[in-house]
Order: structure tokens, then C-alpha cells, then sequence
């Protein structure tokens, strides 16, 4: 199948970003007296929104909103100072993406990091490769996996929805497609296993960018 259109995820999907997410979740639960966590255990805190990642870092914000809230405007003070430090894309990601440009694929970014780190991090890291839209976490929509805002954006491109992609690494990523109606490819380089993409209904899994590339391209690819 060639896909007309791609909404990707953007955090453990194009960009490596944990150590810098680590960093500064991390600086946050120091401040706080609170134990901090090693880096690969923010695998499974991310992915849900930065108040999802203290409720499961802190079990206490969940009773305690202040405290949470808290937690948040120091995270982004501290992720403000560090969001490239250590960050990069995967190996290749930056080749797909301009393949997938020079075949007139449409592209866009879809994540439940905040919309401004999320356009930050397109924009410094991605900056040769054009996307329609870049979409992050907004009081217009609630976070993902609720579908609104993947249904949004599928409207905006003016695609058939059976040739439109989602690319995620998470469960998260694969409930947003599938509630949408897109097409819920998995991929295992990120920060969940295969197992739990498949868990939830992913209809693709690819295990690195060159099977991904097939996968979005098909055999006619321009090369």
C-alpha cells in the first residue's frame, strides 16, 4: 500500500528525546525531595502527557492537583534549558521523512508533548523536512489516545482516510489511530515493546526504518 498521508508521533517515533525528558523529570523530584528514577524507567512514564508522567513518577499528585500542577511549571522550566541537549532523531528517520517529501506524501506531527516543545523540536531538528501541520498537546483537544485531534487533522489533509498512516512507538499511539480510523503502524525502536502494540490492535510492525519506508512506500517510491 502507498500511504498519500503520515501523522507521526514525535517522541520514541523520529526523535530520541528520553535522556532530555529523563533530565528534566529528574531536576523536578530532586527540587522536591522526592526519588528520582533512571533514565530507561521513563519509557513507561511518558507517552501520556506531562500530567500523566508525575501521576505515575509522583502517585501522590493524583490526589493532590496543586502538587501536580507544581510539577509541571517546574518541568517545563527545567525542559526548557535541556529539550536538545541530548536529543536527536533515530538512525534514518531523517532520510525517510525527505523520501517521503520527494514522493509527495503529506506529513504531519501529532504528540501529547506540549504543543510549543513539539514545534520547537520539529522545527530545530527537522527543519529541511516539510510537514502540513505539527500538532501537540492543546487545550483544544484532549491528549491522545482520545481521537479528536488525529480525526482533526485527517480532515484538514483532504485524504482518503484508508490512505492515511499513524506511526507510533506506544499503545497510547495505536488507540488514537485506531480510534480514528487510520491505519495503526507500530514501531519497536521506541519506548514500548512489540508485544504491547500489538496488544492493542497495531496493524503493522515495523522493526526499523528501512521496513517503515517500505511499508509507507510501497514498490513505486521515487528515488
Amino acid at each position: 500500500m502507498k500511504f498519500e498521508a503520515v501523522i507521526f508521533d514525535l517522541d520514541g517515533t523520529l526523535l530520541d528525546s528520553l535522556e532530555d525528558i529523563a533530565a528534566a523529570a529528574n531536576r523536578v523530584l530532586a527540587e522536591l525531595d522526592k526519588p528520582t528514577y533512571p533514565v530507561s524507567a521513563y519509557k513507561e512514564l511518558v507517552g501520556d502527557g506531562l500530567a500523566m508522567l508525575f501521576q505515575r513518577a509522583l502517585p501522590e499528585c493524583e490526589s493532590q492537583p496543586e502538587l501536580k500542577l507544581d510539577c509541571m511549571r517546574r518541568f517545563e522550566a527545567a525542559y526548557s534549558g535541556c529539550w536538545h541537549n541530548q536529543s536527536k532523531p533515530y538512525d534514518g528517520i531523517e532520510e525517510l521523512l525527505k523520501s517521503l517529501n520527494q514522493n509527495e506524501v503529506s506529513l504531519s506531527v501529532l504528540s501529547n508533548k506540549a504543543d510549543a516543545f513539539t514545534k520547537s523540536c520539529v522545527q530545530h531538528f527537522f527543519g529541511n523536512v516539510r510537514f502540513q501541520h505539527v500538532l501537540g498537546q492543546t487545550e483544544r483537544f484532549p491528549r491522545k489516545p482520545d481521537p479528536a485531534s488525529a480525526k482533526w487533522l485527517a480532515e484538514q489533509l483532504a485524504v482518503d482516510i484508508g490512505r492515511i498512516a499513524y506511526v507510533g512507538d506506544t499503545n497510547t499511539d495505536m488507540k488514537t489511530a485506531l480510534g480514528s480510523g487510520i491505519h495503526a503502524i507500530g514501531v519497536t525502536w521506541g519506548f514500548r515493546p512489540e508485544s504491547e502494540l500489538l496488544a492493542v490492535g497495531a496493524k503493522q510492525i515495523c522493526r526499523d526504518v528501512g521496513q517503515l519506508a517500505d511499508c509507507l512506500l510501497g514498490s513505486g517510491r521515487k528515488t
